[in-house]
């Protein structure tokens, strides 16, 4: 599943993207709506949501940009926004939004569970699945709360900490996988800290159902763009890699 910023350099630069991903055998898609205070990302995605940001991205825009794709998008797209974004629309606003622009699910990554809890089900009115997090650091109890309300998928934070670019995996993350498994039918996905092939095989090893793969797109994107290169080529190739790498 990778992870994009909406809006990153420009909201057309992610139409192509999120197309292109698709192509490239990408099953879901995380798609980040820039925000000014991301309380959970990394330097990388940090400036991938101010560059957003700088060429004018609001929610309203990033859910036209979806609306535009119905009929060409056909893998689940899973929007990525923090609480006070989805606060000032309106939690009934924005799920009726989201998933009139063909949405699939929400992640809050700040959103308190008893929150989430009240959220999930007005997502759940509007066909929404909302996923929830577990970090290393969450409680046996709480996790199983997490566990239970969490909808498509359990997102599993690889790390105690921001996202980013990291070499090695934690070897406690196989130990949370199985966990979370033990808890119930919900697919478990890996992220924070996934930069390529190699943790992407590492987490499907654990038993985890996806690996989300977030910082190592955003800088190859960034890189492209530097470059005044092909965007969209440059994140369908990474793609291409990684979807090799599982298949192999």
């Amino acid at each position: 599943m990778p992870f994009l910023m909406a809006g990153d350099p420009d909201l057309s630069s992610t139409r192509a993207a999120l197309l292109s991903l698709q192509a490239a055998g990408a099953d879901l898609i995380e798609l980040g709506i820039p925000y000014s205070d991301p309380l959970a990302d990394g330097p990388v995605i940090q400036a991938a949501a101010s560059r957003a940001l700088g060429s004018g991205t609001t929610p309203g825009r990033v859910l036209e940009m979806l609306t535009g794709l119905k009929g060409e998008l056909q893998i689940p797209v899973i929007l990525f926004t923090y609480s006070n974004p989805l606060l000032n629309r309106g939690m009934e606003a924005f799920c009726r939004d989201a998933a009139a622009a063909g949405a699939a699910g929400l992640v809050v990554p700040d959103l308190p569970l008893e929150e989430a809890e009240k959220l999930s089900a007005i997502a759940s009115d509007h066909g929404l699945d909302l996923v929830l997090l577990v970090a290393p650091t969450t409680p046996a109890d709480r996790m199983g709360r997490i566990a239970a309300a969490s909808r498509g998928f359990t997102y599993l934070v690889s790390v105690t900490g921001v996202t980013g670019v990291r070499t090695n995996l934690e070897s406690r993350v196989a130990v949370l996988v199985q966990q979370l498994k033990a808890m119930g039918p919900t697919p478990v996905a890996v992220g924070f800290g996934i930069s390529g092939p190699e943790q992407a095989r590492q987490v499907r090893d654990w038993g985890a159902d996806g690996a989300i793969v977030g910082s190592a797109l955003v800088k190859v994107m960034a890189q492209a763009y530097s470059q005044q290169g092909d965007i969209a080529a440059a994140a369908g190739q990474f793609c291409t890699q990684l979807r090799s790498a599982l298949d192999a």
